[in-house]
């Protein structure tokens, strides 16, 4: 649901004027993403072309005005470069230049960290995170990394298994997670101010097959606190707070979990 919209039932056609103008991606992976054969700048502008109906020139001038708003030097000179002339953190850069291009409502950002090194990626976190308040845009940062989420976002939807298991406010994901499988990926990370020989909390087996989802709660043959019910029955999203929900049948035995992990 988009606008209240269902993106599932509209046109192609209609899509395509919805990609890049009103939503916009950022890849996991710019070297895949940018077109090797294509200067920055044509990439750049193609976008503004079609959805902005403004003309070749006009383009290429807003797109070095893009390359300088994600903050790379001698934008006039670079925007004539090649994709593989530029490093892997630039290269993101450019990606999220695309991105802001037709200023959409909203920039969804698939692990866009992990092609690069730790410096590079709190650059691009605080660049994201600026644009963010500069043009109002709406951000959902698809990540692994939980320091992100907590530093970076202001709600979070835990996904296990192709489907919400949680959701709810950063802060009450943290402090008071309902789920066993959040519980477990925040036990799993290691704390500056827990006992160094605290052993980190480990979720035992693999994830299900998506063909072959188990009957019940898809989570319930690696859980500890899996009873008879949750082997039968899916649980659905259920209140368990202030614009927090779970899908668990013990969600409401929070001080179990938070006790034994």
């Amino acid at each position: 649901m988009f606008k209240g919209q269902d993106l599932l039932q509209v046109s192609e056609e209609e899509l395509r004027k919805i990609r890049g103008a009103q939503i916009a991606m950022v890849f996991q992976e710019p070297t895949t993403s940018l077109n090797p054969v294509l200067t920055v700048k044509l990439q750049l502008s193609e976008s503004l072309e079609l959805h902005r109906g403004i003309s070749r020139a006009e383009g290429v001038e807003e797109a070095v005005r893009l390359i300088k708003l994600v903050g790379i030097p001698d934008a006039e000179r670079r925007a004539s470069d090649y994709p593989y002339q530029f490093s892997g953190g630039m290269q993101q850069r450019i990606m999220m230049a695309m991105a802001l291009a037709c200023n959409p409502d909203l920039i969804i950002a698939d692990e866009p960290t992990t092609s690069v090194d730790v410096t590079v990626q709190a650059q691009l976190l605080e660049l994201i995170d600026n644009l963010r308040n500069q043009f109002g845009t709406a951000v959902i940062l698809i990540t692994h990394n939980l320091g992100i989420v907590a530093r970076y976002v202001d709600r979070v939807n835990v996904m296990y298994a192709g489907r919400l298991v949680e959701s709810g406010p950063t802060d009450a994901i943290y402090s008071e997670p309902r789920h066993p499988y959040t519980m477990g990926l925040i036990g799993s990370v290691p704390r500056l101010d827990l006992p160094k020989k605290r052993k980190l909390y480990v979720i035992d087996g693999l994830p299900p097959h998506l063909a072959r989802l188990p009957k019940g709660c898809s989570f319930s043959p690696r859980c500890h606190f899996a009873i008879e019910q949750c082997f039968e029955e899916k649980p659905e999203l259920e209140e368990v707070g202030d614009n927090h929900t779970s899908a668990c049948w013990r969600r409401e035995e929070y001080d179990i979990f938070k006790r034994e992990t």
